[in-house]
C-alpha cells in the first residue's frame, strides 16, 4: 500500500483528505506542523519513506517553502520524495518559487478531492518504471539518462532533478529531434492539458537545463523554439 504523508495545520481538511485516500487504498498519515512533518521524514526507516508529501505552503511554524527546501536536502532516497505543494489561489508566485525548491506539483485551495486523488496518481505513475519497449539507458554523448534507477549523469558527475523534471527529460528525450509544444509535453507528463497561463513548464525546463547543460543561459540540448515549445537536440558531444 502506498502512503501519504500530508503536512497540513487545517486538521479538518487532513481529516477529510486521509478518509477519502483511505477509500481510495492509500495509506495516510497527518503531521500538524512543519517541525513534525520533518522530523516523521528524518525519523522513517529505509525504505519506509512515505511514497508522497502534501505539503501545504502556510503553516504556522515554518514556511511550507522553507519545508520544501529541507525536505530535498535530506539524504538519499528522503530528498526525492515527490512533493504536491498546497497553494493560495490565484498566487502563481508562489507556485513558480514551490516549482523551483523542487516540488513535482502543485494544486491551489480550496480543490476537490477528486482533482488532488488524481494528482497524487500522475505523480506516483511517473515515478513508475518506464515503457518497456524503451532502453533502460538512454545515451546522448556525455549525457546517460537511466530510466531504472532515474538518474541523471553528465560526464559521469550526477545531475540532480526532481521526479517531475526527471519525466519531463525523458519525454523530450524520447523524441529527440522532435518539437514539442508546452501543450504536448504537459500532456505527456500529466496526462491532462496545459493550463491557461501556466508558466511553470518553463521554470521546470530552466532548472533541467542548469543540471544537465554546459552553459543553461546558451543551451545545447534543450532548445527553446520561440513561440512553438521546445526540441531536445540529437547531436552527440
Amino acid at each position: 500500500m502506498q502512503h501519504i504523508l500530508m503536512i497540513e495545520d487545517d486538521t479538518r481538511l487532513a481529516q477529510m483528505v486521509g478518509e477519502y485516500l483511505g477509500q481510495s487504498g492509500f495509506g495516510f498519515s497527518h503531521a500538524p506542523d512543519a517541525r513534525t512533518g520533518l522530523a516523521r521524514l528524518q525519523e522513517a526507516a529505509p525504505g519506509k519513506a512515505p511514497d508522497l508529501v502534501i505539503l501545504d505552503l502556510m503553516l504556522p511554524d515554518m514556511d511550507g517553502l522553507e519545508v520544501c527546501r529541507r525536505v530535498r536536502a535530506m539524504p538519499g532516497d528522503m530528498a526525492r520524495v515527490p512533493v504536491l505543494m498546497l497553494t493560495a489561489k490565484g498566487d502563481p508566485m508562489d507556485r513558480i518559487v514551490g516549482l523551483e525548491l523542487g516540488a513535482d506539483d502543485y494544486l491551489p485551495k480550496p480543490f476537490e478531492p477528486r482533482e488532488l486523488l488524481a494528482r497524487i496518481r500522475a505523480v506516483l505513475r511517473r515515478r513508475g518504471e518506464g515503457a518497456v519497449q524503451q532502453p533502460a539507458m538512454m545515451r546522448f554523448g556525455s549525457l546517460e539518462i537511466d530510466r531504472d534507477a532515474r538518474t541523471v549523469t553528465v560526464g559521469g558527475q550526477g545531475a540532480e532533478l526532481t521526479s517531475y523534471q526527471f519525466d519531463l527529460l525523458i519525454t523530450l528525450a524520447e523524441r529527440a529531434g522532435r518539437v514539442l509544444t508546452r501543450d504536448q509535453i504537459m500532456e505527456a507528463v500529466r496526462g491532462r492539458e496545459l493550463e491557461a497561463f501556466d508558466r511553470s513548464i518553463d521554470v521546470h525546463m530552466g532548472r533541467i537545463r542548469a543540471a544537465i547543460e554546459a552553459d543553461p543561459k546558451n543551451p545545447k540540448r534543450i532548445v527553446t523554439v520561440r513561440g512553438v515549445g521546445y526540441v531536445f537536440a540529437k547531436q552527440q558531444d
